[in-house]
């Protein structure tokens, strides 16, 4: 069974930093595409950033230049560093995992940027 375990969040000021982990068991983690997606009241859920076994990643458009996606296949876990915070990027942070179509999702953290 696959677990997923966010942690890192909490109230953070407009321009400040924070870095999201995501503790991975039961699951094929090394081979395992792994992602950050995020959703605030009232919206959709959206992927943040994904990153594939071999490393490559992407971002939403809104990310890009301030969060990086990175993993350590050692200890299985996601981080997400994310930097120049704004008000715009609070929301629950959720960790996702899937391997050949197969999708997980963690409980989520919340992250909320003050102005």
């Amino acid at each position: 069974q696959v677990q997923l375990v966010e942690s890192g969040g909490g109230l953070v000021q407009a321009g400040g930093s924070r870095r999201l982990t995501c503790a991975a068991s039961g699951m094929f983690f090394s081979i395992s595409v792994m992602g950050w997606y995020r959703q605030a009241p009232g919206k959709q859920r959206e992927l943040v950033a994904q990153i594939t076994r071999d490393g490559d990643t992407n971002y939403a458009d809104s990310v890009k230049g301030r969060f990086t996606i990175s993993r350590d296949n050692a200890k299985n876990m996601v981080y997400l560093q994310m930097n120049s915070l704004k008000p715009e990027d609070t929301a629950v942070y959720y960790c996702y995992s899937n391997l050949l179509g197969s999708g997980s999702w963690g409980q989520g953290t919340q992250v909320t940027v003050s102005s």
